[in-house]
């Protein structure tokens, strides 16, 4: 019986975002009944991104070649820095077609109660990466929750000396909102009214 595999596949789908053990059984229900057209392909796609999908080593962005698609392309403005919390934030930006900077993905926020500091983010790689120059202004796209706001406001002290325009998003943004789930064009006049920090 395959009822082993069948358990393991359900176990595993219910660790991803908004699949609960009930979900995740359907998924695989409808994954096995369509083996050929689905299952497969599927199997093939996931085995391929984690085999060739990495970070960036500039920004953080996800890309199958490092730099980046939008740290090598020559047409983005690199003097302007978007700074967000996760790549799902720099992917929301980018479906809005708004913003022509490049990026710096942190990788979460500072959390004093989850014992996340500036070290366990990429901040210290922020500030060199603006110490070398050329940066003219940063902004600061991070949720409005109290642990995004605490992160932009830690990062606008750090950068306060280092003559460039530090802005964060306009409002539009609602309070405890999260990027990834705004529609485009509350992201598009969010960042087109942006503001100083």
């Amino acid at each position: 019986m395959a009822e082993r595999e069948i358990e393991q596949l359900v176990q595993l789908l219910s660790k991803l975002p908004g699949l609960g053990p009930r979900s995740a059984r359907r998924a695989v229900l409808h994954l096995l009944k369509r083996r050929e057209s689905l299952m497969q392909p599927l199997a093939g796609a996931l085995d391929e991104a984690a085999t060739r999908v990495r970070a960036c080593s500039i920004c953080g962005n996800l890309d199958t070649r490092d730099p980046c698609g939008i740290c090598s392309d020559p047409r983005r403005d690199e003097r302007i820095l978007c700074i967000v919390e996760d790549v799902a934030d720099l992917w929301a930006l980018e479906r809005t077609a708004s913003f022509k900077g490049r990026y710096h993905v942190l990788g979460g926020t500072l959390s004093a109660l989850d014992g996340v500091g500036p070290d366990e983010l990429n901040i210290p790689a922020l500030v060199a990466r603006v110490a070398e120059g050329g940066t003219t202004e940063v902004i600061l796209a991070t949720s409005a929750t109290v642990d995004g706001q605490t992160t932009a406001h830690y990062i606008a002290d750090r950068l306060h000396d280092k003559g460039i325009n530090v802005s964060g998003l306009a409002h539009g943004v609602p309070v405890g909102g999260e990027l990834d789930y705004l529609d485009d064009g509350t992201l598009s006049a969010a960042l087109r009214d942006r503001r100083p920090v």
